[in-house]
């Protein structure tokens, strides 16, 4: 009995430039990916809706609608990661688009490494990790359900408040979150505008997990945009 064709994940392209559609395309065919393309905001929520894909790369700039509109549309019924790849390069674009419902930004032009590294990225972290299992990063684990962090075996005490933000940031490893996402899960929507909570909150967690807090590898900064926790690992 022959075995079946490994499963390629689907990714579909929302991009009205054919000369990007043409080098994503070669890109990831090459990379193992089924490609799947759209010209217009509304063709590609069309071909989402068809062909459900495990990823999506958009545009903001299509020539039918916004792709901030595109992104919040396809929001209201799918949870596949979006990958953002846009000329637009203001942090009110990037915070825009996040807040929005993407799950990465990435400026053209782009190096094509770096576009596939942030797939793969994005596709392990598509299941946010569950809070009833144990989070590595480095010599960082974070047992989830029993609330205990440990830094290379030994167990580190955190306040409601830092645990509250590490939670938050391991459940979406790998992933941007906002100043804002993180004031309104963390502190309430009265304090979304509140970043010195966060910059403190933050310089005390660096403290207690960062071996040099001040080049933190686990607990990542996106300038003006929001924190990353590294990818698990």
């Amino acid at each position: 009995m022959s075995e079946s064709a490994p499963y390629l994940p689907v990714v579909l392209i929302i991009d009205d430039e054919i000369q990007i559609r043409r080098l994503l395309r070669v890109t990831l065919e090459g990379n193992g990916y089924r490609v799947f393309e759209a010209a217009s905001g509304k063709e590609g929520l069309l071909e989402a809706a068809q062909r459900r894909p495990d990823i999506v790369v958009l545009d903001l700039g299509l020539p039918d609608m916004d792709g901030l509109a595109a992104l919040q549309r396809l929001r209201e019924w799918s949870e596949a990661p979006v990958l953002v790849l846009s000329v637009r390069e203001g942090e009110e674009d990037k915070v825009g688009a996040l807040d929005s419902g993407a799950d990465d930004y990435m400026n053209k032009p782009f190096s094509t490494a770096e576009l596939l590294a942030r797939l793969r990225a994005a596709r392990r972290r598509a299941q946010p990790v569950a809070d009833n299992s144990v989070f590595h990063a480095g010599p960082l684990q974070v047992d989830l359900s029993g609330r205990l962090v440990t830094l290379k075996g030994k167990e580190i005490k955190l306040t409601p408040t830092e645990y509250s933000l590490l939670r938050l940031l391991v459940r979406n490893a790998g992933k941007v979150v906002t100043h804002r996402q993180i004031l309104k899960e963390v502190w309430g929507p009265n304090y979304a505008e509140q970043t010195h909570y966060l910059r403190v909150y933050m310089a005390h967690l660096r403290e207690k997990l960062e071996a040099d807090p001040s080049r933190p590898d686990l607990l990542l900064t996106e300038p003006g945009v929001g924190y990353r926790m590294k990818a698990e690992g």
